[in-house]
C-alpha cells in the first residue's frame, strides 16, 4: 500500500513552509490566491485525502466560480461557556482550535463566552464569579485537569464538554462527552521508525498525572515497546513532578529534570516527551549536563508548537489538528445540546507525526 500523503510532503515538494500548505489546505490565515490554489491542485495531484474525491478540473472550476451570497447569520438561540485554568497563548494548540469553535457554534446561533476557573474556584469546587448557570446552554472545558472541580460540573446536569481531561480514579470516567487528539498511533509509528533504525532504549518525561492526554502517551510508549519486543525500563523516565517546582516560571523544572537526569546510572537512546514545552525543558536540563541531541540522545515532543520549530536542534514532535478538533468540539457540545439523553462519548482526531532535527531529520 502507498504511504499516505502528509502536509508535510506536499510542502516538501512545493518548497514551502508547512504552515503555509496549512493554511491552504485548512483555509486558514492570509494568504495569496495564487500561492493557495499552487498548493490545493498539487494536494489533488500527490492524492491527498482531503481531495481524493476531486479531480484537478473540478477544483480549478470550483477556484474560479463566482462566490455565492453570503447566507443570514442565525438568529441567537443560546450561549456556550468555555472554562479553562490559565490563558490560552498562540503556543497553545487550542487557540487556533477556538476560532474554528467559535464559527462552527456561530453557524448554529450560538455565542460563545470564555471564563477563567481561579485557584479558589478550584478550592472551593465553585463557578467562576461572573458565570450564570440559568443563560448558559452548555459547557466546555478546555485545561481542566483537577478531578474533584471535574466531578463538580458534572453535577450540575447541563451539557458538558472536556477537550483532554483530568486522569480518573479507579478508572471510572466522567459523566460528560470528551474530545481527544489521538495520543497513541503516532507514538507506535515513532517507536517502529527508532527500532529500524537500531534504536533499543527509550524513556518517557512528564508528568502522566497531570492529564489523561499525558497519561495516554505514556502508556502508548509502553504498548509499542512491548509490541515491537523492546524493553521498557523505569530509571529511563521521569514521570512526575517536585512538589516544590512552579512549572509556570519553567527553570525550576529544568532544575527538577536535571537532578533527575543525574539519578540514571544510562541515557536512554530515545526520549518521548509529553508535549513539546517538556521536550523543551529536557533540552536544556540534558545541556548542563553536556548531552546535546541528536548526538547523545534523539527526542520526540508533542503539539507542534510553534517554538517546536525554531528550537536548537528542531524538534520531532506529533502534530495536532486543531481544526478538526474545533470542528469536532462543536458538534459535540451542539448534539448534547439538541439530545441531553445522549450516553457519553469518547472521540479521538487524527495526529500526525513530524520529524525534524532532533531525531537526524
Amino acid at each position: 500500500m502507498a504511504e499516505r500523503v502528509t502536509i508535510q510532503d506536499i510542502a516538501d515538494a512545493l518548497g514551502l513552509s508547512r504552515n503555509t500548505v496549512s493554511k491552504a489546505i485548512n483555509n486558514t490565515g492570509v494568504l495569496a490566491e495564487a500561492t493557495r490554489e499552487k498548493i490545493l491542485l498539487k494536494a489533488v495531484e500527490m492524492g491527498y485525502k482531503q481531495f481524493s474525491y476531486i479531480s484537478q478540473e473540478d477544483l480549478l472550476s470550483s477556484l474560479s466560480a463566482e462566490p455565492k451570497a453570503a447566507s443570514p447569520a442565525p438568529e441567537q438561540t443560546g450561549i456556550v461557556a468555555l472554562l479553562t485554568t490559565r490563558t490560552l497563548g498562540n503556543s497553545h494548540f487550542s487557540s487556533t482550535m477556538l476560532d474554528k469553535i467559535h464559527r462552527e457554534l456561530s453557524l448554529s446561533g450560538y455565542s460563545l463566552t470564555m471564563y477563567r476557573i481561579t485557584p479558589e474556584d478550584l478550592k472551593d469546587c465553585r463557578l467562576p464569579a461572573a458565570f450564570s448557570l440559568e443563560k448558559t446552554d452548555g459547557i466546555m472545558c478546555i485545561e481542566v485537569f483537577d478531578l474533584a472541580y471535574s466531578r463538580f460540573l458534572t453535577s450540575l446536569h447541563i451539557p458538558l464538554l472536556f477537550i483532554d481531561g483530568p486522569v480518573p480514579s479507579n478508572g471510572k470516567k466522567l459523566d460528560a462527552d470528551m474530545l481527544l487528539m489521538n495520543n497513541r498511533s503516532e507514538i507506535y509509528s515513532f517507536v517502529e521508525e527508532m527500532k529500524d533504525r537500531g534504536k533499543k532504549f527509550f524513556g518517557y518525561v512528564g508528568n502522566i498525572m497531570h492529564c489523561l492526554s499525558f497519561m495516554e502517551r505514556y502508556v502508548a510508549l509502553r504498548e509499542a515497546l512491548y509490541f515491537t519486543g523492546l524493553t521498557f525500563q523505569e530509571e529511563h523516565c521521569i514521570l512526575g513532578i517536585d512538589p516544590d517546582v512552579d512549572i509556570a516560571s519553567g527553570k525550576p523544572y529544568q532544575d527538577y529534570l536535571e537532578q533527575e537526569l543525574s539519578k540514571m546510572s544510562s541515557i536512554p537512546e530515545v526520549f518521548v516527551c509529553s508535549n513539546d514545552f517538556v521536550a523543551y525543558d529536557l533540552l536544556q536540563a540534558c545541556k548542563r549536563k553536556g548531552l546535546q541531541a541528536p548526538k547523545d540522545f534523539y527526542l520526540c515532543g508533542f503539539d507542534d508548537s510553534p517554538e517546536s520549530r525554531v528550537t536548537t536542534p528542531t524538534m520531532t514532535t506529533i502534530h495536532i489538528h486543531s481544526q478538526i478538533m474545533g470542528y469536532s468540539a462543536a458538534q459535540l457540545i451542539l448534539t448534547r445540546i439538541k439530545h441531553p439523553e445522549l450516553h457519553y462519548r469518547t472521540i479521538y482526531t487524527e495526529t500526525s507525526l513530524i520529524y525534524r532535527e532532533s531525531t537526524e531529520n
